[in-house]
Order: C-alpha cells, then sequence, then structure tokens
C-alpha cells in the first residue's frame, strides 16, 4: 500500500473524502496502522517545509552541475542562457504542479507517499507498474553507480595532487567509497538524513563559489586560455551535440522523487513543498548559473566535462593554487555521498515492504537484518558497476534523456491536468500541453543523440579501465 488512506470497508470512510460516514476525520493511529514497512519505517512523515528543502536541495544541487559550461559551450551564449533559464522555470513550475497534485489527494483523506503509487492513481494501474515506477528505479540505479564513479574519480584526483606518480587505480578509489556509501545507507529513514542533507546544502553552496571564482581567477591571469565561443562541429554534429546539451541539463535539474520528499513532511503539507521549492530553487540558481556562465566566460568552447579540469593547464601544471583545487573537491566528495544516500532512498523503501515486518520495532533484530543485508546488497551492485565501466557518464546522458525529461517535465503536467481537468483554466491547460509535447519531442532527440555518442566512444571503453 502506497497511501495514507483508510479502506472504505473500514470505520465507514468514503473514498475521496477525510471524514467517515460519521463526519469524522480518521485518526492518525487508524491511517498509520495501514501503511507497510516501507512508508512507515522509511517515509517518516515528520519533518518541517525546511528539512524539505534540505532533501530538495540535495536531490538536485549535485557536482553534476560542474558539467554546465560544456553544455554552454555546445549551445552557444544565446541558446545556453535561454535553456539553463527555461529548464530552471519548467522544472520549478513542475515540481509545483506535482505537490499541488499530491496536497489535493491529501485533502481529501488520501495521502500519497511514492511517485509510482501517484501515477498508478492519476493515471491508472499500468502506468505506475510499466512506466513510472521503472523509470524512476532506473533513475535511483543510475544515480547510485554514477555517485561511487564520480566519488572514486574526485578521490583519485585528490591522491594525484598529492602523490602525482601514485600508482593506485581507479576502480580502488571506487571500491572505497562505494564501502563509504554502503555505511551511510544504514541510515534508517529519509528524515533521518535532514541533517546531512543540511550539509550538503552548504557543500554545494562551497564548491560552486570555488568553481566559479577559480574560473573568474583563470579567466583573468596571465596564463588564461585564448577563448572561442564558436559552436563546434558542423551539421549534424552541431545539431546531435545541441541536443546531447538539453539532455546534459535536463539531467542537472533532474530530481525525479518529489513525491518522495514530499511524503517525508509531517501534516499539514498544504504549502510546506512550495517554501521547500522555494529556498531550493535559491540555491540552484546561484549555484547553476555561476558556474555555468563564469565557467564558459572564462574557458569558451574548450570546457571540460568537468570545469575543475580546466585549472589543469595543458602541460598538466596548475592555474589556480594547488590547496584551492584540493579543497574544492574534497567539498565535492562529501556532498556526493549525501546525493547517494538520498536516491537509495525509493529503494530502501521497496526492501522495507518487501523484507521488514511493520508490526514489529523498525529496531527489532527481525527487521534489522535483512535491511543491512540488502541494502548493503544494492550498493555493492551500484559500485561493482562503476569499478567495471568506469565511462558510464556516457550513459549518465542516455539516462538523463530517457528518464529525467519525462518523469520532471512531461508527466507532471499531464497528472496536473488529468487531476484537476474540471476545475483548471484553459491557460493553464494549454500551457501544460505545450509542455509535455515540446519535451517529449526533446526526450526523444536527447535520448538518440546521446546514444550516438556511446556509439562513436565504444572504441575506448574498457572494463576496469584507470580513466
Amino acid at each position: 500500500m502506497g497511501t495514507i488512506a483508510p479502506s472504505p470497508l473500514t470505520n465507514g470512510q468514503i473514498e475521496g473524502s477525510s471524514k467517515d460516514v460519521n463526519g469524522d476525520v480518521p485518526s492518525v493511529v487508524d491511517q498509520q496502522i495501514k501503511l507497510d514497512a516501507g512508508a512507515l519505517f522509511v517515509l517518516k512523515s515528520k519533518g518541517s517545509w525546511l528539512h524539505c528543502a534540505y532533501h530538495l536541495t540535495t536531490s538536485i544541487v549535485a557536482p553534476a552541475l560542474l558539467t554546465l559550461p560544456l553544455a554552454l559551450s555546445k549551445l552557444g551564449w544565446a541558446g545556453g542562457v535561454v535553456f539553463l533559464v527555461t529548464a530552471a522555470a519548467v522544472t520549478f513550475y513542475s515540481y509545483a504542479l506535482l505537490s499541488r497534485v499530491l496536497e489535493h489527494h491529501a485533502a481529501r483523506g488520501n495521502r500519497i507517499l511514492r511517485f509510482r503509487d501517484m501515477a498508478r492513481h492519476v493515471l491508472g494501474p499500468a502506468w505506475g507498474r510499466y512506466c513510472v515506477g521503472p523509470l524512476q528505479f532506473l533513475l535511483c540505479l543510475a544515480v547510485a553507480v554514477a555517485s561511487a564513479l564520480l566519488a572514486g574519480q574526485t578521490l583519485k584526483a585528490i591522491y594525484l595532487l598529492e602523490k602525482p606518480e601514485g600508482t593506485m587505480k581507479l576502480y580502488e578509489f571506487i571500491i572505497f567509497c562505494g564501502l563509504l556509501i554502503m555505511v551511510l545507507a544504514q541510515v534508517p529513514s529519509f528524515h533521518s538524513l535532514r541533517h546531512l542533507n543540511l550539509l550538503s546544502l552548504s557543500l554545494c553552496l562551497a564548491y560552486s563559489a570555488c568553481a566559479a571564482a577559480g574560473s573568474i581567477y583563470v579567466g583573468h591571469s596571465s596564463r588564461a586560455p585564448p577563448r572561442d565561443y564558436s559552436i563546434p562541429g558542423e551539421g549534424k554534429d552541431r545539431l546531435f551535440g545541441v541536443f546531447s546539451a538539453i539532455a546534459i541539463i535536463a539531467t542537472t535539474y533532474g530530481s525525479g522523487i518529489i513525491p518522495e520528499i514530499q511524503a517525508t513532511v509531517a501534516p499539514p503539507v498544504k504549502g510546506k513543498m512550495f517554501k521547500g521549492l522555494c529556498l531550493c530553487y535559491a540555491v540552484v540558481t546561484s549555484t547553476f548559473f555561476s558556474v555555468a556562465f563564469s565557467g564558459y566566460w572564462a574557458f569558451g568552447n574548450q570546457a571540460q566535462s568537468n570545469i575543475l579540469i580546466n585549472f589543469f593547464a595543458p602541460d598538466g601544471s596548475l592555474l589556480v593554487p594547488k590547496w584551492f583545487v584540493m579543497m574544492t573537491n574534497i567539498f565535492a566528495i562529501v556532498q556526493i555521498f549525501a546525493v547517494s544516500v538520498v536516491y537509495l532512498q525509493p529503494t530502501n523503501e521497496v526492501l522495507e515492504k518487501f523484507l521488514s515486518d511493520p508490526k514489529e520495532g523498525q529496531y527489532s533484530i527481525r527487521n534489522v537484518i535483512p535491511r543491512i543485508i540488502f541494502r548493503s546488497l544494492v550498493v555493492a551492485f551500484g559500485t561493482l558497476i562503476a569499478a567495471m565501466l568506469p565511462f558510464f557518464g556516457d550513459l549518465v546522458a542516455v539516462i538523463g534523456a530517457f528518464v529525467i525529461l519525462p518523469l520532471d517535465f512531461v508527466v507532471p503536467s499531464v497528472m496536473y491536468n488529468i487531476t484537476f481537468r474540471s476545475t483548471t483554466s484553459r491557460f493553464t491547460f494549454w500551457i501544460n500541453c505545450c509542455i509535455a509535447v515540446v519535451f517529449s519531442g526533446c526526450a526523444v532527440l536527447s535520448c538518440v543523440a546521446s546514444i550516438r555518442q556511446v556509439v562513436l566512444d565504444a572504441k575506448n571503453y574498457k572494463l576496469f579501465a584507470n580513466v
């Protein structure tokens, strides 16, 4: 069961109403006993709007934002700025729509806690089971793999700064980072991550400020590289580059776990998610725009997949102080761990649902042992893939186009139109239709462009490569 909704056969509860036939509101106890172990133990509804903002920020603002200058290099100043701003506006609007739909059902005594349950309730059983649910879990697995890989690459970069002749391989760093994520994965509930996610919010502000400041420093230095703002490639190569850039930006803004985050908010939920979104997007715009604009300004179409790579000259020497690069990488790697654990929560919820007994205590031996074993196995699987396929970054663009664009740009507008079809204004209805159609097309084209890039890079793929 995925909703806090008393059965129609219990206490005379009328479906779609927050009161029973006697006019009484169902008690919290009546609601809680109907929750499965996944909802009861992982998606605890105890947080404030501030906690919601911490979770939202961690789910969106991640070190992937350091790729934004590269995306702008494929779009140019005009296209880059326009799509960066458009993606910010559309995702904020879409997440607000999802929140509004969830609040609508909660006000009627049917609080929905999971994305797949929301899809099943609004779109129909098949959509939740065969579309939204699998897409969300694919996203969560991809983030688990990408987090272990990115953390390993960052840790290796720190290692090589201190020991340039070091012989340790990338997969060794990935395994070490996977072990740390495995420990953090044992945090019992989403709500328990609020302090870690507050630290995550602080760290993303810190490394984004460092990346922007470093770019400006290099851009004004005597060793500044020549800047060329022309869009690279010709013909179809340039066109595919544009849609690859769209996939990168969409992936950076993506969340995919908005219902699960709203599920952590204590009732009443009305208005809390919107306040959390406002704080989150204050962080999003300040970090994304500062890094994207400063990085592209400083390095033009030579911007790398991680703007920190541009802080090294072609001869390998540093263009900024060594301690500065070290500090920035440390901020980034710690935040990566927080991001990975946030995206493990939907998976943890499913594991708890099938493996734990809600009648037993959350910390009983009966529930703790399966929790430790299976959460560890999920992280171990993701770490193994990251170590085997260190080129997984290419695949992330495919997943972003295939998963993030539909879940975060298309589905919210469709769900809102279906839920409020009798009350929504024609203007809102058609705006939502336009968003759904336009970004469905972007998803298809971006997916083709990303797959094409994977095929082009396939010749460089090697298992357990030390890249």
